[in-house]
Formats: structure tokens, sequence, C-alpha cells
């Protein structure tokens, strides 16, 4: 379809990119979108981002035909030339090697039932190897709740978080990555008294509102958090009843605690020791604390006990299971929270049913018709790091990962030892150049479906236009190859259909309705039955069943990577104007002209002892790779640190990150690593 002849319309939907939420829809007077007054951005606000999101829809740069690799190069091919394709080398694989050959990669930029689907596909073909980008950034985080809570997602809702008398930010800077949560939330509380204890290397918009700042060393939040727990226990500032009812293994942990010097855990963390106190005071003293945690926690190779050390704050406080408080991740993506609640993670079936659960299997088979495989598939990093071994084939739905997983190197050359790798996509990213076949889909507008928000509420989308070129809707594209790779009905009454169906299998889900959406949201967990979903958990039980919870003693783990006097540390994040790979937010004219470039923050300090200043071209290097870019000596990052982004294509930063896990969640160490920096030329 050319673009003179594609169909514009206005209707409510979602905004592509981070968890919040916000809703858009296309206004045919100014030809953009514009935000819509929905149930998380009631006033319509936007940021840069949604201000921008129409640009992707009628980018030039969009895939409108199907492409095949044919004497090394990719070339223009029917729908019927690449689904051929794909089916027949998917099923070679399958019946040589067997399911497990095969690795799915779904999206958490796409909707419920495009992932819902996509993940059934994996599953009746006989693999558990199915896993979204979730992995890269919050699995940590989502590992330790969900062993502790039962749940790994917000505790509360945007909306009682007002309430609270503290907010504690740790490694999250939710001025710029979710703006209009802070915007609209967190900072009309903090302009009414609430403090801001803010935990983070920098000094960023978010810290600019904090009444303690905490700039730890990259690699030691759990001394630091050890040293906030010993206060709270010093000072008398645990709340006893609390523990005496909804808390198990108290006397073990204050045994641990007593242990903790905080004044060494201070120094170790790089933090002054009266800051930590004053902080953990705050926090303590509070009627109402409610904690956030960001992929600064989440993103190291002992994620998952960072993440167990910040929620002993809460349980020694008494901050759950009621308003204003909690423990409250901030996602990412604007459906990482979906793709995990409708079972596309290797461990989990939807409504995170243990795939090793018979009872679960079983509810699963009388929908299906075939019963899930029992055991754990590969995660998506442990998946590359075996194609073209044990994995043979990978479908990769709607990410990047030759630009987003670490060493990046090691990720282009593993990419390129597949036998099939089959890339579904809206542009020609960085990891479309190792494909096989590559299937062109649609962006937010053009997609019918419902996604799930940071804070558990599941919103619609509505297309306001029709795919350009040859490019069809992701639903019907994984539909299609559904049914001719499993030989299983894929027919369903479009988005409506799979909705109904995902209501049918997670418990988490199941009151819900997509007529009861409408223009709204519904919030997990919805019984069946119940006439709306529970806004703050674990009130009375945690969703585990339980009525305790352990606190849960946490030793330091050192960083992988070794620095030596001469060497500092590399940590990376985001920006406000750009998102994850960068894929869709490098193509806006708009985002780029505001941040056109990456840079290297240094401190003023490791600047001078270089002989760095302000603009230099400067080289990062450590023995898994190397890039360039232009140096921002500033205070704001703390000595010792550098901080660049990985929104880029160049430079990739990720050249630079290494490959040891978390050995819980499996996430990769994104924000500690080794680098050694020089001016280009000196």
């Amino acid at each position: 379809m050319s673009d003179s002849e594609r169909s514009f319309r206005s209707a409510p939907s979602v905004c592509p990119f981070c968890g919040v939420g916000c809703s858009l829809q296309y206004t045919e007077e100014t030809g953009s979108a514009r935000g819509w007054k929905g149930p998380v951005n009631r006033k319509g606000e936007i940021c840069p981002k949604g201000g921008a999101a129409w640009q992707m829809v009628e980018d030039e740069d969009r895939l409108t035909q199907p492409l095949v690799r044919e004497s090394g190069r990719l070339v223009t091919a029917s729908w019927a030339e690449a689904l051929d394709r794909v089916v027949e080398s998917f099923t070679d694989i399958v019946e040589t090697e067997g399911a497990d050959a095969l690795a799915v990669f779904a999206s958490s930029n796409c909707t419920n039932e495009e992932n819902y689907l996509l993940q059934k596909l994996a599953r009746l073909l006989g693999t558990n190897n199915v896993d979204n980008c979730a992995r890269l950034c919050h699995s940590s985080t989502v590992a330790a709740m969900g062993q502790r809570f039962g749940a790994g997602a917000m505790t509360n809702t945007l909306d009682d978080l007002g309430e609270a008398d503290v907010f504690l930010v740790a490694g999250a800077n939710p001025a710029e990555q979710h703006p209009v949560i802070f915007r609209s939330y967190l900072y009309p509380a903090i302009k009414n008294g609430t403090e801001l204890v803010h935990i983070d290397p920098r000094e960023n918009a978010t810290t600019e509102a904090a009444t303690h700042h905490l700039p730890v060393r990259p690699g030691y939040d759990i001394p630091l958090l050890n040293a906030i727990a010993a206060v709270l226990v010093e000072e008398g500032l645990t709340d006893e009843p609390f523990l005496d009812e909804r808390v198990e293994d108290v006397a073990a942990f204050r045994e641990f605690i007593a242990g903790v010097d905080v004044d060494a855990n201070a120094e170790l963390a790089g933090v002054d020791p009266e800051t930590l106190r004053a902080a953990a005071r705050a926090y303590g003293e509070a009627d109402r604390a409610a904690a956030f945690t960001g992929m600064g926690m989440s993103q190291h190779h002992c994620g998952t006990d960072n993440v167990h050390a910040l929620l002993n704050l809460a349980l020694l406080t008494g901050n759950l299971g009621k308003r204003g408080t909690g423990v409250n991740p901030l996602r990412g993506q604007n459906n990482v929270q979906g793709a995990g609640d409708v079972g596309a993670l290797p461990n989990v079936l939807p409504g995170y049913q243990p795939v090793t659960d018979p009872e679960a299997r079983e509810r699963i088979a009388a929908e299906w018709g075939v019963e899930p495989p029992a055991e754990p598939g590969l995660t998506e990093v442990e998946a590359t790091h075996r194609f073209g071994d044990e994995v043979r084939g990978a479908y990769i739905f709607g990410e990047n990962p030759a630009v987003t997983e670490p060493n990046a190197n090691r990720v282009a050359g593993a990419l390129d030892r597949l036998d099939c790798l089959v890339v579904h996509d809206i542009f020609h990213t960085e990891t479309v150049e190792h494909a096989d076949v590559v299937l062109p889909g649609c962006v937010w507008a053009e997609k019918a479906g419902t996604v799930t928000n940071t804070d558990r509420q599941v919103i619609r989308m509505r297309p306001n236009a029709d795919p350009p070129g040859d490019a069809r809707r992701d639903l019907d594209i994984v539909r299609e190859l559904g049914a001719r790779l499993t030989g299983q009905p894929f027919d369903y009454d479009g988005a409506a259909g799979v909705f109904e169906e995902i209501t049918r299998v997670a418990p988490i889900y199941a009151g819900m309705s997509y007529d009861g959406i409408g223009t709204g949201s519904q919030r997990w967990p919805f019984p069946e039955g119940a006439d709306e979903g529970v806004g703050v958990l674990h009130a009375g039980r945690f969703e585990s069943g339980d009525q305790r919870a352990p606190l849960v003693p946490v030793e330091h783990v050192d960083p992988v990577d070794p620095v030596a006097d001469d060497e500092l540390v590399l940590t990376t994040g985001r920006v406000l104007q750009h998102f994850n790979s960068g894929a869709v937010t490098r193509r806006s004219g708009t985002l780029m002209r505001m941040r056109g470039e990456d840079v290297l923050q240094v401190h003023p300090d490791d600047a001078a002892a270089r002989g760095i200043t302000e603009g230099d071209t400067v080289e990062v290097a450590n023995d898994r790779g190397r890039v360039t870019l232009a140096a921002e000596v500033t205070p704001a990052i703390r000595r010792g640190t550098v901080f660049a982004t990985f929104h880029y294509a160049d430079p990739l930063v990720n050249r630079l990150t290494g490959d040891e896990l978390d050995p819980v969640a499996k996430i990769p160490e994104f924000k500690h690593s080794v680098a050694r920096v020089t001016v280009v030329g000196a």
C-alpha cells in the first residue's frame, strides 16, 4: 500500500516507549499524535518521546516488504516465499535437532495478544526457549520479589503513592526515564512535603528534587542497603507489630545485621556515613515510605541480591500492604510487564504459573489441546551464548539484541552462526543485518490489542493507521506462522478473541474483559467474578498465599571486573530523549535535534588526571572492545566512574559490557565494566 493510499484515523492508543502507559491518538489537524486523556496521563500530558511517536509511522525507512538472504545479500521477496522459508527452515531444525534447537525472542514493545500467541507457538512446537527483553532490565527484580512476595510487579498504584511521606528511589531516574510518572504523580507530593532519598552514582534530574543523595559506587548497593538496615535496627526504627505478624526469620536477620559496621559499609559504598544515616532515619521515621527501583539496581551479576537487600528495608519498617508504601519497579518498555504476564518467559506459563507445575500444564493443555513442556527453557542471553551450537534457529520479534545485549562483538558473531535467523521488525535494525528472513511488521499506531503498564493497568490500543506497503499487522503474521508451524488452529476473532483466551489461562487476568477495559483500564490481579482488580498488593497476605515473608541476609558480592588504579568504572543508562537501542528514536528528527550524539560523562578530577577537556574525543576501551565519543566533564558523575548510554549504534557502548550473568535471574552485568579512558591522538 502506498502512502497516498493509507488510511489515517483518530482513536485512543498507547505510547510505544516507556512503561508509564500514556494514551496517544492521531489528530488530522496536525497530522501527528497528541496526548489523550487516558487512565494514566489524565490531563493528556506526554513527554518529548510521546510527542515524537507519530514520526515512526510515516518514516520513509520503514520496512515495507519481506526480505530473504540470497548469495549473502538481503533481497525483496513475496510473503509466500518469506513465510515458506521460515516454515521449511524451522521445521527442518525441529525434525533434525529437536524443538529446543529453536529460540524465540518475544517483544516487550508489542501487545499482550501478539506475545501470547508467540509463546504459545513456541510451546506447541515443544520448547520453553521463549524470553523477552525484560531479561535485560528487571528480571532480577521480578525474581527477588516473586520469591519473597509471590509477585514481581509494583506493589502499589500510581494513585496511592502520592500519600507517602518519603520516596526511596534506588537505581532509577524517573524524572527522565518515566517523566509523566514523576511530574504528574511524584513531584506534586514532593512539593507538598514528601522527602526524596535518591541512590544513584550520578546527579541527574531526579536528584534535583532529592532531600538526600547517596552517590553509590556502581556494584556496591548491598553494603549501602545493609548499612541502612543496620541504622533502622540500631535506632529502633523497625515496625515491631508488623515484624511479629507478617515477617519470619527476624532473629536470624537481627544477628546478621548486628555484624554490619555502618561507617565501614558507607565507606565501601562510597557515600558519607552521616548522609546515609540521615537518609535511613528519613525512611524509618516515615509513617508511609515508598521505594522505587530501576535498572541501576537490577542490571548487575548480583542484581537479585541487590533487590533482596532493598526488600529487607520495606519488611523491617512495615512498608507493605498499605497505600503510599511498597516496593515499586519502574518498568522500561511499554509492555515489558505484559510480556511477562502472558508467559513470554522461559520458566513460567501465562499468569506466572511455573512450567514445572503439572496442574498448571494440565490447565493449559485443556485450552490448547497440547501440554507445554515441563523443563524451563533458555533465557535470552543464555540462548545467544548457544547460537550456532545447541541453538540453530531463532525468531526475534521487535527487539534489537545486536545493540542491547552485552559484549556486542560476541553477539554479532553468534547471530551469524545460526542456520536460520528470522527478524520481525519495523526498521532495518542492526540485528536485521544478520537475518536470513526479515518480516515487516507494524508500529504502535497500526495495532489493536492490549498492553500492561508499570502499575499493572491493562490498557487497549486501537489502530490509527494502516501498515505501509506490504507490511502486515504483527498479530496476523504470528497467527499464520503459528498455524503453519504447529498444525494447530490459530483462528481468533482479532485481538479481542486472543485476549479472551488469555483470561481463561492466566488467573491474574481471569476477571477482565476486552470490552470492560474500554477506553479506561483494568488492573491485575483481577480474579474471576470480582468487580475490579486489586490496587495495593500484599495486604493481609502476600500474593504467594503466605501471611509471612522472610527477612534475608545478603552478603556483598564483588564486581566481576577488577579495576586498577589508573582505570575507571563504566556504567550505562538512559536519557530523556532516547529509548532502548535507539532503533526508533534515532530516526526522529525532533529527538535527534534534542540529543544527536552520545557523550561520556567524566568527573573533573578524573578528566584532569587524563588530560581530558570538555568536548575532547576520547577512547573508552577494555579487553572486550573499544568505542570513541565526546567527553562531557561534569561533577554530576562520581569520581572513578564514567557514564554513557546504550541508545546509539555508534558508539555501541555494549561492546564494552560483560557476559557475566546473575545466577538466579540470568541478567547481565551492565552497570559495572572496567574502562580505560584516553584522549584520541594524545
